[in-house]
Parts: C-alpha cells; sequence; structure tokens
C-alpha cells in the first residue's frame, strides 16, 4: 500500500519526506448553502417552499469554472479546502432518496481539485439547522419529521428567515444566529441529539426522533464517501478527512428554567423569547418580550415588544397529511399539540409551565446537565456513529473533531476516542468586529476570557490599543488550542473556520475603495493564527458570486476574500520608481561575508518558453468581471484587503515549526525550526512566497545556515512562487524582507505620491 500523501504523528501532520505540514486552507464554498435549480440565495422567497425539487449540482462552481477558482486559490498560497455541503444537497428529495447528479458533480469538482493538489476535507455544513429554520444544511423533510410547519414560522417567529423577512435588504445583521435561541432550532437539536432521553413519544418508523434524524444524516454522508471512494483515484489522495458537523447545538439540553433566559447565552438580538415564551408563541399565544440589541460590550436591552401569532401555531395542524414522505409516525405522537405539551411540560389549557426544570436533568442518571456534560454525552454519541460510518468506508480518513462552539472541549484523552487519526477543528470570529461590522482599533474584548471565567469583572477583560488587540488575538487561540490538548489529547488544532466581514462601515470600502480597516482586521486575525501555535486554518469562506450588494448571498452575510466587484491581487505589481530597486541593491546593505547572508540563485532573466506560456495560460484572468450592483457602492472595486489573507507560510518544514510570522506593515517573514538532521537534496523546508510581496528581483533573505532559491514553478496544476531551503540540523531560522507597501488601497492608488505624512516619515522631517 502507497504511503499516505498526508499522516499524523502527534501534533502535527506528516508528508511523504516527513516534512511537518503547514494547512493554510480557505472554504469552498459558501454558496454551497443553497441550491443552484432553482437559485435560491436566501433572500429570493420564489419557490422557497417548494424544497424537495431542488438540486444542488453545480456547487461550488461548474467543473469549466473550477479551474479559474483553484488556480487563484493555489496562487494565492492555499493548500487545503475545507469543502462545504449539506445534507439537503444529498437527501433534498426525501428520506433515503439521493440526488446522484449532485454525487457526480461533487466528484468531478475534487478530481479537479486534485489536479491542483489540494487537500480536502469534507464538511457537512449546517447553520441553525436548515434554510427553512434561517439558515442551511437540512433537507426541509427534517422539519416536518419533527412535527413543525415551516409556512407558519413568520408568524409564530419560531425561526427568522430571510427571505420572509418584510424587506429583506434590510435584514437584520447577524439576527440569523439568534435563531438557535428561538422555537424550531431547539426543538430540532433537541430531538437529534437527545430525543430519546426527552422526546420519547417522538417515534416515526418505529424509531425515536433522535435514530431517525441521525441515521438518515450518516447514512447520507457515508453514501457520498462510498461514491468518492468508488471514483477510485480519490482516497487519501485529495479527501484526506471528514469533519463531524459543522456547529452543534444542544437545543434545549441542560436548560435549568425554562421561564429565564440562561446566563451563559451571550447572543441577544431583536426580540428575545425565553424558551417558554417561544413554546407559548409556537402554539399561537402572544407574548411581550424584551427587545435587545448589540453594542460594542455585547447584547444590551434595548426595550419591549408583543408579538401576537394570532392563534397560528408553528406546529403541523392534526389534519395534515402525513403521508408525503411515506413515514408512519406513532399514534401516540400527535400532529397539531406541542411535543413538549405531550410530554407533560406544560398545560395548555391554562398555559401553565409546570416542569420549568425539565431539561436540567439526565433523565437516565438524574445528574444536573450542563454543556460539557451535553458535549461528553449526547454529542460524543453522534460523533461516534458518524466516525464509525466515515471510517467504514475511509479506514484511514483524518477525523476532524467540532465540539460545539466556544464549549469545554469532550475529555477524550486517554480513552478509546484518543484516537490517532482525530484533530481538534475548533472555530472563532472576532465576536465584537463579525457583529458590529466594524474594526475597532482602540478596544476589544477577551471573548474566551470571559467564558472561562478568567476576569473577576467584564472590564478587566476589555484590551487597549492595537498592540493589545492583536495580542488579545493570539492568546484566545492559544488559549482554545491548549484546551484541546488538555481534554482531547496530544492531536494537530486546524481552525476550520475564522474570518473578518467586509461590508464594514455601512459598505464604506464599497463606495470608496480604502479596504484599511479590513486589512487591519484581517492582518489581526492571521497574526493570531500564526502565533497560536496551531496546524493551519480554513479561513472562512470564498464565493465565486459575492457581490457588494448582496455579498455571500446569504443571510446578510459578507465574508467571502473574492468578490466580482473587486479585483484580485496582482501577481507581480509594478512596486513604482521610488521604491523599485534591483537585486543588488536590495541586498546592499546586508553583509555578504557573514554565515547569516545568502543570495538567491533564482535566474530572474528567464526566457520565453513553452513553459513560461504555459504558467501564464493556467493563471486566472484577472480582469474584472462586474455584476448589476449599484454604483454608489460598485464602481470603486479595490483588493479586498487581499495583500492581508495573501501572504506567506511555511507549505513542508524539515523538523518541526517552532514559529511563523509575517510582519504585513514591514513585509518580513520570518521562520525558526528544529530539526535532527538538515534538510536533504530532495527534501528541503519550503516556503510559500507570494509574488505581490516578495517579487522575485526585489527579496532579500537571512539564513542561519545553507543555501535557498526562489522559483515560480505549476508544481501540482498551480502556478506558485516557494523559496526552497536546504539547512543544517538543529535550530534554525529564516527572515526574508518584502517590499512594503501602502495598505488597503483602491485600484490606482497604489502608485500616487505619497501624502504630506508620509513624505516626513519617509524623508526624516522635523516638526519646526
Amino acid at each position: 500500500m502507497a504511503p499516505l500523501r498526508l499522516r499524523i504523528e502527534g501534533r502535527t501532520f506528516r508528508d511523504t519526506k516527513n516534512r511537518e505540514v503547514t494547512l493554510r486552507g480557505i472554504n469552498v464554498a459558501g454558496d454551497a448553502k443553497f441550491p443552484t435549480h432553482p437559485n435560491l440565495p436566501s433572500h429570493e422567497s420564489d419557490h422557497f417552499y417548494d424544497g424537495d425539487n431542488v438540486s444542488f449540482a453545480g456547487r461550488p462552481f461548474s467543473p469549466d469554472e473550477a479551474h479559474t477558482h483553484f488556480s487563484r486559490l493555489k496562487r494565492w498560497g492555499y493548500s487545503l479546502i475545507r469543502y462545504v455541503f449539506t445534507w439537503e444537497a444529498i437527501e433534498h428529495a426525501g428520506p433515503g432518496k439521493y440526488d446522484e447528479e449532485w454525487v457526480k458533480h461533487t466528484i468531478q469538482i475534487l478530481r479537479l481539485a486534485k489536479d491542483y493538489g489540494f487537500y480536502v476535507f469534507m464538511d457537512p455544513h449546517q447553520d441553525v439547522w436548515s434554510r427553512f429554520t434561517g439558515g442551511s444544511g437540512a433537507p426541509m423533510w427534517t422539519v416536518y419529521a419533527a412535527g413543525l410547519n415551516p409556512r407558519a414560522f413568520p408568524a409564530t417567529e419560531a425561526a427568522w428567515v430571510h427571505n420572509t423577512y418584510p424587506d429583506p435588504a434590510e435584514y437584520p445583521k447577524m439576527i440569523w444566529a439568534t435563531n438557535y435561541t428561538r422555537l424550531a432550532c431547539q426543538v430540532i437539536f433537541t430531538m437529534f441529539f437527545a430525543g430519546k432521553a426527552f422526546a420519547p413519544k417522538a417515534i416515526i418508523d418505529g424509531k425515536n426522533i433522535q435514530d431517525y434524524l441521525q441515521d438518515h444524516f450518516v447514512l447520507a454522508c457515508s453514501h457520498l464517501a462510498l461514491r468518492i471512494k468508488e471514483s477510485g483515484d480519490l482516497e487519501n489522495d485529495v479527501v484526506i478527512g471528514w469533519e463531524s458537523v459543522n456547529e452543534p447545538n444542544r437545543g434545549l439540553v441542560g436548560f435549568q428554567d425554562l421561564s429565564i433566559i440562561p446566563s451563559e447565552q451571550k447572543l441577544q438580538k431583536g426580540p428575545s423569547p425565553t424558551a417558554w415564551q417561544a413554546i407559548l408563541l409556537g402554539s399561537g399565544r402572544s407574548c411581550e418580550m424584551d427587545t435587545w440589541k448589540f453594542g460594542g460590550l455585547g447584547p444590551y436591552k434595548s426595550g419591549s415588544t408583543l408579538i401576537d401569532p394570532k392563534g397560528e401555531m408553528a406546529w403541523l395542524p392534526a389534519d395534515y397529511d402525513d403521508s408525503r414522505y411515506g413515514w408512519k409516525r406513532d399514534p401516540g405522537w400527535k400532529l397539531g399539540e406541542c411535543i413538549w405539551a405531550q410530554h407533560g411540560l406544560w398545560d395548555p389549557s391554562n398555559d401553565t409551565l409546570l416542569k420549568k426544570d425539565y431539561f436540567a436533568k439526565d433523565p437516565e442518571s438524574g445528574r444536573k446537565i450542563d454543556y460539557e456534560y451535553f458535549t461528553n454525552k449526547w454529542f460524543m454519541a453522534y460523533y461516534r456513529k458518524h466516525r464509525e460510518a466515515i471510517t467504514s468506508v475511509y479506514p484511514d480518513s483524518v477525523m476532524f473533531c467540532q465540539p460545539p462552539v466556544m464549549e469545554i472541549p469532550p475529555s477524550l484523552k486517554g480513552t478509546v476516542d484518543d484516537g490517532p487519526n482525530m484533530v481538534f477543528s475548533p472555530h472563532f470570529y472576532d465576536g465584537v468586529t463579525l457583529m458590529m461590522k466594524k474594526w475597532n482599533p482602540y478596544w476589544n474584548v477577551d471573548v474566551f476570557g470571559l467564558l472561562r471565567g478568567r476576569y473577576l469583572s467584564p472590564a478587566f477583560a476589555i484590551k487597549v490599543g492595537e498592540t493589545a488587540i492583536r495580542n488579545c488575538l493570539r492568546d484566545q487561540l492559544t488559549a482554545i488550542r491548549r484546551e484541546g490538548i488538555e481534554y482531547m489529547g496530544n492531536h494537530p488544532c486546524i481552525f476550520t473556520e475564522i474570518g473578518i466581514p467586509y461590508d464594514m462601515d455601512d459598505k464604506y470600502a464599497y463606495k470608496t475603495g480604502d479596504y484599511s480597516s479590513q486589512s487591519a482586521a484581517m492582518d489581526a486575525n492571521h497574526f493570531a493564527l500564526e502565533g497560536c501555535g496551531a496546524n493551519g486554518y480554513a479561513l472562512w469562506v470564498y464565493v465565486a458570486m459575492n457581490n457588494h450588494e448582496w455579498g455571500d448571498l446569504w443571510n446578510g452575510e459578507d465574508l467571502s476574500i473574492f468578490s466580482i466587484d473587486d479585483k484580485p491581487l496582482p501577481l507581480a505589481p509594478n512596486v513604482g520608481s521610488r521604491s523599485q530597486k534591483s537585486a543588488s541593491t536590495s541586498t546592499a546593505s546586508l553583509d555578504r561575508s557573514s554565515p547569516s547572508y545568502s543570495e538567491s540563485r533564482s535566474n530572474n532573466n528567464l526566457p520565453v518558453s513553452p513553459r513560461d506560456l504555459k504558467q501564464t495560460l493556467s493563471t486566472p484572468s484577472l480582469s474584472l468581471q462586474r455584476s448589476a450592483t449599484p454604483a454608489n457602492i460598485g464602481s470603486n472595486p479595490g483588493y479586498r484587503a487581499a495583500e492581508a489573507y495573501v501572504r506567506p507560510s511555511p507549505i513542508a518544514t524539515v523538523g518541526n515549526v517552532l514559529s511563523s510570522g509575517f510582519d504585513l506593515r514591514n513585509c518580513i517573514f520570518t521562520l525558526a525550526l528544529d530539526c535532527q538532521n538538515g534538510a536533504t537534496e530532495d527534501a528541503p523546508t519550503e516556503v510559500f512566497l507570494p509574488e505581490y510581496h516578495f517579487p522575485r528581483d526585489n527579496l532579500t533573505a537571512e539564513v542561519s545556515s545553507g543555501k535557498w532559491t526562489v522559483s515560480v514553478d505549476d508544481a501540482d496544476g498551480g502556478t506558485i512562487q516557494r523559496l526552497r531551503w536546504w539547512h543544517d540540523g538543529g535550530k534554525q531560522s529564516l527572515k526574508v524582507q518584502g517590499v512594503k507597501r501602502r495598505l488597503g488601497t483602491s485600484l490606482g492608488q497604489e502608485d500616487e505620491a505619497p501624502g504630506y505624512l508620509e513624505q516626513c516619515r519617509q524623508g526624516g522631517c522635523t516638526v519646526m
């Protein structure tokens, strides 16, 4: 059997030459959350409830378009793809009915990803369960299986769905995430993870709803895994692993008192019901509840409002034709009535809450439930089922274990679940920037520290100044990684989602071309990733059809690093007469006799050849595609802060990486490593150097030993510039200086004369 292209050794990834692999990744793609036919971005309402008759074939893009997107991502230095797909894409037509056309398309795209040398892991994605509960993921029939009527969600506020909002263009930013705290998600996630414990009457086709939903989901994933295996050339070579499920949620499990908002519920926005109020609304009762807004220090109460469903219920009516999908619901599960009333939680005859602590304890053990208990018992039971299904097809699959977001990981260290092929795959977003859609360089908050009780007062969690903010982000990621080791064992850590909103400051960048805020935020996030000791990341997100008007085309989010209304970063820019230097001039200040000095041996005067033509033709067109975006937010395209995410990174390191990082403002990349034996001729340390920051004729490098070269090659089908370094054993260091550039500028501004302040800085002016 051929050696695995990528294997896990303790806390590191290793290639076939035993070098440590750093995985620099991207989520592909955000528009995989909604169908291709009909094309239904979340703001579109036509045909929305015809959820059985859809197709996701064509997501994330067509095979013809894949070359453009994959070569672009390769040129930007990405080596890892988190391949986003949904349960709905596979099984939308009904239970057990798989969309083989979509499966075939997925295999086509994966095969093209192989041509570009990507590592891929599969992400069965969900957000607040389903498109029909305000997010993405599960098919529509699962909502009906849970006894719910999605058409009644707007009136009962069982879910806030983008296309049912009065004006989808004004849909409140990030309110979609509050659906986790509304009826539909609370019901379905409780059923999915712990239905046998808390909804024992919910029986369908002879199974409890927990097993019914989990079995269908896991079988759908294993069906896709089997088809990929049967393709014959993708297993382990390109598809290296599977993630458990995106951002699992406990539903109501562990709620100690349904009549109050749990203290651990940190996200509140808009009308914010207690679980008890959500239950009443779902049964057609009117409720007055608090409304909330989100400020710099988190949510704050802004008033109150009356929600009146006027008798409309979120539950399927008693006369609903339940034969639609061919299942048989147990007679003990009555339609037309709240499932929790059927379990004695409340009395609909007088609207009395009878068991406010119904979900507070484990019915089997009597133990009090907190989120950690939920994760160890119910999430892990699901994870094991998912792992067994995937490894029955892919015995060597890397399993990316993603526990509930920002919660304590499961206690696996030293147990049978502490397997060698597991990866800890947490998520992290700078919540202040994400929720406010604004980069604040003056202060931020250590959210993770607050959640873990590390401060006597929230005031102590405030970090003041941009340096403190950047260090705070890094320290939060470091703490998350270390917590994974403490609880789950010695495994690699990949942050499988992290990113920034681009529509900051009321889309100021789209009106002016000034992306300086986005550049600062993106750089701060990458500074944190590079400094936290993780093995890599997958940035959220790449969306091929992102535009300035609708963003990622999903729930008002706008996190895509690419937009058809912006222009990709040039490959090798003209840096301007005032900073353009020859290679010899750029290194003149270095001591050429020093052992730490090594001059690049790459030839910058290459003749035109068929190979050069191949490189040119394989590079994606950088011509500006334009959408129908209104001129006020579409006429000033910029580089979309690409200088902050197109950045150098280790590819494969001989020995172990001790540290690496990129100082964007000064355009300096550093790498420190430790190896028992030096690099060999066929296995040097390799670093991705983006041509934008490091033109070959305008870079210098200092190394602790050995020799290095910089070349642009088309290895793995994608053209990238890489530095290869042959060094001695022991602790070694590398420093590469590129071209310092102005950040966040729009097209046409890059080579403008510097302003007065910049001239003073460059010329050493003094104040008179």
